[in-house]
């Protein structure tokens, strides 16, 4: 127990977060797949079930993560990336909390149910000019066409911005190892790390990771490491 509190601790208490290597080190564990297997565990108990979904003003939008296309794929086609969704509530100018996700395609089934799942009923959701977004039931929809006149305001600031964050995290405190595979988890501790981004008090975050950890569901070493991408 002494040396997963330790774990929490260094895992919260970085500010960028941390790799497995970085674990292995500070516990002084003598190997590399009990340190990776600690760090996924608490990256999948960075999220609570039965969390309070985004509410008020929320932009919505698309990215892709992995590396350069070929074989001519432009826009929204992809050959070889993944695809990730995420939503970002506005707090008067700035950003509120967020939430992330990985999808398989760009199906209308696909962005609503995420935005079912993620966003209070009767909210306002902006999107871009996506034809996916169309019929959104339930909600107020603003749905913004990109406007190319030189000077027009920048479409969801707010995502965007999210969006720029996570590629430089990935490719900042992980080096862009982060692989497709274990995706999930890394965008599982960014949301964790984001949503508690003004929190002065380090304590607070190990209590709620702490706290999080004893509900999570079990999660084995051949569970991790079988999963399909």
């Amino acid at each position: 127990m002494r040396t997963w509190f330790r774990a929490m601790w260094y895992i919260t208490s970085q500010k960028n977060g941390v790799s497995a290597l970085g674990l292995q080190r500070v516990l002084g564990l003598g190997s590399y797949r009990t340190a990776w297997l600690m760090l996924h565990k608490l990256r999948q108990a960075m999220v609570r079930p039965g969390r309070e979904k985004l509410s008020g003003v929320v932009e919505v939008d698309e990215t892709y993560w992995g590396s350069a296309e070929f074989g001519g794929a432009t826009g929204r086609k992809t050959l070889s990336k993944v695809l990730i969704i995420v939503a970002a509530e506005a707090d008067g100018k700035r950003i509120g909390r967020i939430r992330m996700a990985l999808i398989e395609d760009f199906d209308r089934k696909t962005l609503h149910r995420f935005i079912q799942d993620n966003i209070e009923l009767e909210s306002t959701v902006c999107t871009d000019g996506l034809n996916s977004y169309r019929e959104l039931n339930g909600y107020i929809h603003n749905r913004k066409v990109q406007n190319l006149r030189k000077g027009g305001e920048p479409l969801l600031p707010r995502v965007h911005l999210v969006i720029s964050l996570l590629k430089r995290w990935l490719l900042g405190t992980l080096q862009g190892s982060a692989s497709d595979k274990y995706l999930d988890d890394y965008l599982n501790e960014f949301v964790f790390r984001f949503n508690r981004r003004r929190s002065a008090s380090r304590g607070k975050l190990f209590y709620r990771l702490a706290q999080q950890a004893i509900n999570a569901e079990p999660a084995t070493y051949s569970m991790l490491t079988s999963r399909r991408i």
